[in-house]
């Protein structure tokens, strides 16, 4: 059933006539005919009696009008229901503690009543998450893809660009360092649980370990990020990296370490993704907010070659 022939007809009904329908639509009198018209034969009833001063209801068109409104009034819910700014703001952080995360709280918290919603698919790569966002699961997305591997109809912004930092308990050798290159590194095992095969970040660390002939591997399960902070507080342990702006928090007799890393800075670089036609309010004033409050990027950045610098 045609939802503007209904429209017409109820103001057809309303106003009693034709011409009135018109101008109340913003529609010729011809096509308020055709359509009342329409209408009728696809109830296969008339539903106004036409008479010399216009027109009104047949018996059938008194039964049909209150469930005619009903269809619009249900009609117009259904869009406002997806009008933009109508619905919270769906944004995929991918873990609560990392940077994304961290930055989206702080744009919640310097606009207070914005209507958001956080969620991490953490066992999601990339591209699994850009069809999230292509089909409307969500609305954008924190993931580092190069720009040749965006899909049509979305794009693609580095807003947040997360300096890595050396992470180690206070045996370790490098422990009291102010800060380390990625060279320094060499040698070193670096132990990051849960990286997942076939993912950015994944891809992320291998050109990380082959640039700076570093030994980075996931060996083991992955019991959180509680038993992380544990094992490295160990005098044997191994160190892991973060971002500078994740949050972790240890016991303060672990006495880690946060170690900046320079000479270059290894940069993670956060695109966010998102439908190019999505006007969601809050989509745009998170975008404005992270290009004039997010870190900036280091002169030394080091990121990998299939990351648009």
């Amino acid at each position: 059933m045609d939802v503007e022939a209904l429209r017409t007809f109820v103001a057809v009904a309303e106003t009693g006539q034709f011409q009135a329908a018109a101008d109340e639509l913003g529609i010729s009198q011809q096509a308020v005919s055709k359509r009342v018209a329409a209408l009728e034969r696809h109830v296969e009833v008339p539903l106004l009696v036409r008479t010399s001063r216009g027109s009104r209801l047949s018996l059938d068109g008194q039964v049909f009008l209150p469930h005619a409104k009903k269809v619009l009034a249900a009609v117009e819910q259904a869009e406002q229901a997806v009008r933009p700014g109508s619905r919270p703001l769906r944004v995929d952080v991918l873990n609560r503690r990392i940077s994304p995360a961290r930055a989206v709280y702080r744009f919640y918290r310097s606009h207070r009543g914005t209507d958001l919603d956080t969620v991490t698919l953490s066992d999601k790569n990339a591209a699994q998450a850009a069809h999230a966002v292509l089909e409307g699961t969500i609305d954008a997305s924190f993931r580092a893809l190069p720009a040749d591997q965006v899909p049509a109809g979305m794009s693609a912004e580095r807003l947040l660009d997360s300096p890595l930092e050396l992470l180690v308990g206070p045996g370790h050798p490098l422990a009291d360092t102010p800060w380390v290159s990625p060279a320094d590194l060499a040698g070193h095992r670096i132990w990051i649980p849960g990286i997942r095969l076939g993912t950015e970040w994944a891809a992320f660390y291998q050109a990380m370990s082959e640039t700076f002939g570093l030994s980075i591997d996931a060996l083991g399960p992955h019991f959180g990020d509680e038993a992380l902070m544990d094992a490295l507080a160990d005098p044997a342990s191994p160190a892991t990296l973060v971002g500078s702006g994740d949050q972790y928090l240890w016991p303060q007799n672990h006495d880690l370490r946060r170690i900046p890393l320079h000479d270059p800075t290894p940069v993670y670089p956060h695109v966010l993704l998102f439908r190019s036609a999505d006007q969601h309010p809050v989509l745009t004033a998170l975008r404005d907010h992270l290009r004039t409050a997010g870190p900036r990027t280091p002169h030394d950045v080091w990121m990998p070659d299939w990351m648009d610098r």
